[in-house]
């Protein structure tokens, strides 16, 4: 017997004891390593038939031995009536089997056999409390009875518990379900819609979807955004982002999938990491200028080049690969407001679209073509090199103007690091009120890019280091164990995308 604050307890304080660890063991060891389908069932039904056996010996010990109250060195044995201290133990492996049913997906089937199998400890412990011939057997049948009642409806709460809950998970698994691929984790939103980090469920290789509700972005600029998929899917330069599959459900949300890409955004990397080198600037937009050149010869103009659709990472095995997303996303200028990112610099609010934005973009020429890009280019560049955008203000208006009507300030200006002074005039000419006196094309920006200097070139070495860095102190995320995929998918509109020019 054990004394514990002043309350000494017979052997129930062990089977507690041993009832309360179970649970906190199976945790340890399903945290130490993934386990298969067939092992965590097998552990759920014997840890949840192993507490409700402990807790259920509770029970019976308190029944048959009772509590002994210590004071001032002597004990003082309390007895307690078996069938309270059965019902203890009722209490407590109802308590189990309801949480079991709310925490682990199970079907109503499973949780009823398994919360069956449960309850038969308190049976037998029942029995073991009045084996001793103490009571006659009318008591005894009783007993029973109550038992086996009290059993029989927390078994079938907890299957009902079940099956609200399990259908629920089902309902919520078929929302997550588009076609052949489930969605997982939410990486991204904006004011046209929501990114998911998906796998497909067959390839099993990860991947980003963009879903784009109809009521968000209007039908009219869903259909012309889908116009705009098809072409973009036909890109394969290695710095436009992949894409894999385009679709409509049958609400009518449009979604296309791409490639996952697990790297850093340019906007999150100066505002984590600062100015960048200019070596390594230079040869960021190399890569977005060979990507917007190939979009740009069959008529596709990106019109939202910004640093969070421009996103670094690694790709077969080569460091600071850029990679270019959301083509052809057409805005309004009235809904930039709503849609942009906000980004706070020295106190002040400021809109993320309109900090990159071409003058001839915001007056709505018609005639506005790549060149739109390039202004965008330069801007990009601009905020790489200084960690601030080209113009700031209390309003997207008053940005809009300055985008319009002010001279640039010359980067180095601004810069704490040294910037060769071909790649600031460079940047200068992207940032040009007139498209005529920018450069002609991205190819052609793409070369002079080429040409420009660098004290300190950005060699593979460096940026495969800085890598290196990166994933040290942001390691990824682990992939997790992807449940065998769901028998009902989501329909895909074929004959319409038939039917859709190309």
């Amino acid at each position: 017997m054990a004394v514990v604050n002043g309350l000494a307890v017979r052997p129930s304080a062990f089977f507690h004891l041993v009832g309360t660890l179970i649970p906190g063991g199976i945790w340890a060891v399903g945290r130490a390593r993934p386990l298969s389908v067939r092992v965590a069932r097998a552990v759920d039904a014997a840890g949840t038939v192993a507490i409700c056996a402990s807790f259920s010996a509770m029970a019976g010990a308190v029944a048959r031995s009772g509590y002994a109250f210590a004071a001032d060195g002597a004990e003082f044995p309390v007895t307690v009536d078996p069938m309270h201290a059965l019902s203890i133990g009722v209490l407590a492996c109802s308590y189990v089997l309801f949480s079991r049913a709310i925490a682990v997906p199970s079907t109503p089937g499973r949780t009823a056999w398994i919360s069956a199998v449960s309850m038969l400890p308190l049976l037998a412990t029942t029995t073991y409390v009045f084996s001793d011939g103490a009571a006659s057997g009318p008591v005894v049948t009783m007993a029973h009875v109550d038992m086996a009642s009290w059993s029989a409806a927390a078994v079938a709460m907890s299957a009902v518990a079940s099956r609200v809950i399990f259908g629920l998970r089902t309902e919520m698994a078929k929302i997550r379900q588009l076609g052949q691929y489930t969605l997982e984790d939410k990486i991204g939103a904006g004011g046209m819609g929501v990114v998911y980090r998906a796998r497909h469920a067959l390839l099993r290789r990860p991947t980003a979807i963009k879903l784009l509700p109809p009521e968000k972005a209007g039908e009219e600029n869903l259909r012309r955004f889908e116009r705009e998929v098809q072409m973009t899917a036909g890109l394969s330069h290695p710095s436009t982002v992949a894409i894999f599959d385009y679709g409509r459900t049958p609400e009518g949300v449009f979604y296309y999938a791409m490639e996952y890409l697990d790297g850093i955004d340019l906007d999150r990397l100066v505002r984590e990491h600062g100015p960048q080198p200019p070596a390594r600037v230079i040869r960021i937009l190399q890569q977005v200028c060979g990507a917007l050149a190939e979009a740009h010869g069959i008529g596709l103009i990106h019109r939202d080049v910004k640093p969070a659709n421009i996103i670094l990472c690694e790709r077969g095995g080569e460091p600071d690969v850029a990679k270019v997303v959301d083509f052809g996303l057409v805005k309004r200028i009235d809904a930039m407001e709503e849609e942009a990112t906000q980004v706070v610099t020295a106190g002040i609010t400021l809109l993320g679209t309109p900090l990159y934005i071409a003058p001839e973009s915001i007056s709505g020429r018609d005639d506005a073509d790549g060149r739109a890009d390039l202004y965008a280019i330069g801007a990009v560049g601009y905020y790489l090199l200084t960690g601030t955008p080209v113009f700031t203000g209390k309003t997207v208006v008053e940005v809009l103007a300055h985008h319009l009507h002010t001279r640039p300030q010359p980067p180095s200006e601004r810069a704490a690091i040294v910037i060769p002074g071909d790649l600031e005039q460079l940047i200068l000419e992207c940032l040009a009120k007139a498209p005529d006196d920018r450069p002609r094309d991205a190819r052609s920006l793409e070369r002079e890019l080429a040409m420009c200097g660098a004290r300190t070139p950005w060699s593979r070495d460096l940026a495969a280091a800085w890598w290196t860095a990166f994933r040290q102190a942001h390691p990824s995320a682990p992939e997790r164990a992807v449940p065998e995929p769901m028998r009902v998918t989501a329909e895909v509109d074929l004959a319409e995308r038939l039917r859709a020019p190309r």
